[in-house]
């Protein structure tokens, strides 16, 4: 983490607080909650034959082809959010796998302030402990419903800065990999115990090409509050491409995001290498609003536009 405490930049926008360092912005509000972003197009480069950018408007299209003469086509706004995701295949029929939309009935920031939910199950089936789950377990819970009814359909900003939006659907705890303090990186004899999660996720998708899962990265409480955001996200990101670059997971039902050291698994202050860990966690139904995901539509038929 030095190098990038070493080139890291702040600077005052609105009232908030905003550190840039290479690949990430940690933005820090008024009110002591921070969160950290990240440009995603980096992971989908891997194996790609060919990328290209476009300028739409104020759309930027960043075009990965793959050597299959698939394409994952990255929509960014003028700020660089990501607003689509989508995937067209070589006849030209695209899946939107995320929608970046923004419910109407939703009101101020991307912070969603539901109440905690109500867990009906059992905790070891709403946080499952990857290295004493089977593979069943592992599988049903990546295709486990919400604990509670979804209202409607939140945008991935939401569901990446709302707890308890989050919380709506079970996760997945890969207590198989734990980092040293201060690293991002996954050992080789750690990364081969990821085969299991790596086979339910292929499994999932081949069910349903529009699921989307969440990797989240999570730090212990030693260090600053922006050290453990960078290397939380940077935690998350290293698995999600672990997962595609060994396990051949496709990198578009993929995103991530760090937390830093909100969510402790072992409530310590002190070093605490079961809190440096990162979670898996369905997020399908929560971008579309609980409603079942329609197939792909069959080879002839129009792409939707």
């Amino acid at each position: 983490m030095g190098d990038f405490r070493g080139q890291r930049r702040e600077s005052q926008e609105g009232g908030r607080t905003v550190f840039t360092e290479p690949g990430r912005i940690i933005v820090q509000d008024p009110g002591g909650q921070s969160f950290i972003r990240h440009n995603e197009v980096d992971r989908f480069r891997y194996g790609a034959r060919d990328i290209r950018t476009q300028q739409v408007g104020d759309e930027s299209r960043t075009i990965v082809i793959r050597p299959d003469g698939s394409e994952i086509i990255t929509v960014n706004g003028r700020d660089g959010q990501l607003l689509r995701r989508i995937r067209r295949d070589r006849e030209g029929r695209e899946i939107i796998i995320i929608d970046n939309y923004r419910d109407p009935r939703a009101i101020g920031g991307f912070y969603v302030d539901l109440p905690p939910p109500v867990i009906r199950i059992p905790q070891n089936r709403y946080i499952v402990d990857y290295e004493d789950a089977s593979p069943e377990l592992i599988y049903d819970t990546m295709l486990a419903p919400p604990v509670e009814r979804i209202g409607r359909r939140y945008s991935l900003d939401e569901i990446r800065y709302s707890p308890n939006v989050r919380q709506l659907m079970p996760s997945i705890d890969l207590d198989t990999i734990n980092f040293d303090l201060g690293s991002w990186e996954i050992p080789p004899d750690q990364a081969s115990k990821l085969q299991v999660i790596a086979d339910g996720l292929n499994k999932a998708i081949s069910r349903n090409p529009r699921e989307v899962f969440l990797i989240e990265g999570h730090t212990d409480a030693v260090g600053s509050d922006v050290d453990n955001l960078s290397l939380s996200d940077r935690r998350a990101e290293s698995a999600a491409q672990l997962l595609t670059q060994q396990f051949q997971v496709p990198a578009e039902n993929l995103t991530s995001q760090g937390y830093g050291k909100q969510y402790l698994k072992i409530p310590t202050d002190g070093p605490e290498r079961r809190n440096r860990r990162v979670t898996v966690r369905r997020i399908t139904p929560l971008l579309n609003g609980g409603t079942a995901s329609l197939p792909p539509p069959p080879p002839g038929t129009a792409p939707p536009r």
